[in-house]
Formats: C-alpha cells, structure tokens, sequence
C-alpha cells in the first residue's frame, strides 16, 4: 500500500529516499533554549511605585489570598509540539529533509478551587516540505497549491483506513542555506509557528465567550513576546484579547535586560524565596507597537541546583495609553506574584528536573496533552 512519503514525492515530481526516521525531541543534544527574543529594550520602569528600587516579599500577601480569597486564575494554558525528520526528497538537484509533527494545545479550567477539568483541545497533526515542491512556487499560488495537496492526501486509503488526517501541509523557505544553516530548522520554525497561532486562537476564542475578566485570569506557561504585529487594528484587537492574560517562562535568558539594566542578573539569582524584582516596562524589535511590564519572582530556593533555578519570568502586555505611560499598578503586580506562589506545585513530581518551576495547573494540563498524542512509533510508522 502507498504510504504518505511515496505518495508526496509523486504528486509534487520529487524523489523520496526511505531515510531513517526519528523524533528531534528523543535525539538531540540536549541544551538551554531562553524563551526570550533577541532585541529587547528597557524603556523605563514598568510599575506605578517608582520608589521600589530593591527585591520585595510577596509572602504576607500570598498567605493572606490564600486563605481568604478565591484563586484570580481560571485558565491555564499549554502548549507543546513533537517534530520528527521521516525522509528526504530531492528537488532539482538539492535534497530537502520532510518534518513532520504532533500539536498539542490544551487549556484546563479551574472547576472550583480544588478541581480542574480540560475544556479545550487542538492537536492536528502537520507536514512540513520545502516550497520547491510546488513547481509554480514563483507564481505566487503556494496556499492553493498545498492545500489542493493536503486535501488529496487524507483521501488516501491508508490515512482514511486508520482514521487519521493532517490539518496542513506548511511549506518552508528552499532557498540556499546560510553558513551552518539546517533545513531541518526551518521546517521544525514552521510547526513552532504553527503551535503559536493555536495558543493565540484560543485566547481569543476565551475572550470571545467572555470567560475572562478581572477575577478570572488566563495563564499562559510561555513567553508573549511571539505576537506578530500588524495593522493598526489588528494590533489592537490583539492588546484587547491579552488584557487578562499572564506570560510565564521558566527558560529565560537573566542576560536579556543586562545592556539597561545595571546588575540585574545578579539580582535575580540572590531573590530570596517568594521575592519579586521590580517591574521593568520594554519593547522588542519584532513586535515595536507592543510594550510589556516584565519581573521576575522566586517561588522556590529550597532543592534548587542553580542560582536561576526556582525563578520564573513573568510578563504582561500594557493594554491601555496610561499603562504605557506609567507602568502596571504596582499592586497589581503583587496580587498577580501572590497568586502565582500560590499555584506552585508542593511536591516533586517524579524526577521531572523542572519541577522547581512547576505550577500545579499547569503540570495537569501538560500532562494531558502528551496524554493525546500518538505514541512516537505509531505516528512514525504512518509514513
């Protein structure tokens, strides 16, 4: 029966090699990815209380929300992708490996204040190939090209037969690579994107239903700075939707905000347990219509093997003109620190190496995501 790879390298004229098939994320070296972005800018303070220059505690008043008033977050969201190099195919006279990959994007919602339950899911299962499969990629007619091609393809018997389908055939840029550039990169940049409009699809769809406000906080485990800007409505439409959303990254680069602000790394690394830095308001170069507050806080010290250990990175977009002008509220700032130390799981689960990091919420919803992906043999056997 004509499997997946043969049937690609027919419909777009390629040849494809039978190449040993992997998932990146079993083999690769492991190694520290910051979740920050290049180009960032200190612009100046990102809070209201000018006068906080030092580290703060937030204890008092975690302990104080925690006994008398209920959790401010309702949504937790996460996200997470399996990428996997199943062949190579050749175009002309250059060969081009073929990723494919699992997404997952789950949000888990806070039932009351002891039980969560998973309300939304996405996990299509994507393709990426280079752009030189379309022969007439010059012509400027690619989305209809892969989408004619994707379509032909879950009509085949050995998808249907196995009820599987692919929601999208991502092509990536062909061109000559740079010095040490991989191919394999720019097709696993096409699944990451693709990973990030989903979790952006599901904010908006929260918004949408008017599901937050206020008191009902949505917390997305990853940094916000991936926002593309846009038209000037667009970009809008987009601040609007992130005014109850909370970024949080456990990898973070502690040299990003060194170039403006003196000693701050340092400052980090010596944060006492539930202490939080003060806010810091900037801008990247990516996305120059958008200003974040930004500020780091200890959730654990105890059991950590690294001066960053225990330390997340919190962020916020400044949604509104006196924001941008004076910072977020200060005592914003600190309810939202409070509640976060309060989400902090109280036990190592397993021998999770991140679990200094981990929130309670945020580890059930992982954990069923990866609970509904295919099993790495399976999905590499479907080609």
């Amino acid at each position: 029966m004509e499997k997946i790879l043969d049937f690609i390298a027919k419909e777009t004229d390629g040849k494809n090699y039978k190449s040993y098939k992997y998932c990146f994320e079993s083999v690769d070296i492991p190694k520290l990815e910051y979740e920050d972005k290049k180009g960032i800018q200190v612009k100046k303070k990102g809070e209201t209380d000018r006068s906080l220059t030092h580290t703060k505690s937030i204890k008092a008043l975690a302990d104080k929300i925690g006994k008398h008033f209920p959790p401010l977050f309702k949504y937790f969201l996460d996200g997470s992708r399996r990428t996997y190099k199943v062949d190579d195919i050749a175009y002309g006279k250059r060969l081009y490996p073929i990723i494919a990959g699992q997404i997952g994007v789950g949000v888990c919602e806070r039932a009351d204040q002891y039980a969560f339950k998973p309300v939304n899911l996405k996990n299509p299962l994507v393709i990426s190939i280079p752009e030189a499969a379309n022969a007439q990629t010059a012509m400027g007619n690619d989305h209809l090209f892969f989408n004619n091609l994707i379509k032909k393809l879950n009509g085949q018997k050995f998808l249907e037969s196995q009820k599987l389908n692919f929601s999208k055939i991502l092509p990536y840029n062909s061109s000559p690579l740079k010095e040490n550039g991989k191919y394999e990169d720019r097709g696993i940049a096409k699944i990451q994107d693709e990973m990030i409009a989903l979790e952006q699809s599901v904010v908006f769809e929260l918004v949408k239903a008017k599901k937050l406000n206020a008191d009902s906080f949505f917390f997305l485990f990853g940094s916000l700075e991936y926002m593309k800007s846009g038209e000037a409505k667009e970009l809008s439409e987009i601040k609007s939707n992130y005014d109850c959303v909370i970024g949080v990254s456990k990898a973070f680069n502690p040299e990003a905000l060194s170039n403006d602000v003196k000693d701050i790394s340092r400052e980090i690394a010596e944060l006492d347990d539930y202490h939080r830095t003060p806010a810091f308001m900037y801008q990247t170069e990516r996305i120059p219509d958008v200003k974040f507050a930004v500020w780091y806080l200890r959730i654990r010290k105890k059991g950590t093997l690294s001066p960053f250990d225990g330390v997340l990175k919190i962020e916020k977009i400044l949604v509104r003109d006196i924001q941008e002008e004076e910072g977020l509220d200060s005592d914003e700032i600190d309810r939202i620190s409070a509640n976060i130390i309060n989400e902090r799981n109280p036990v190592c689960y397993g021998t999770d190496s991140r679990w200094t990091k981990h929130l309670y919420p945020i580890y059930l919803t992982e954990s069923y995501i990866k609970s509904k992906y295919l099993s790495d043999i399976h999905f590499i056997n479907i080609f």
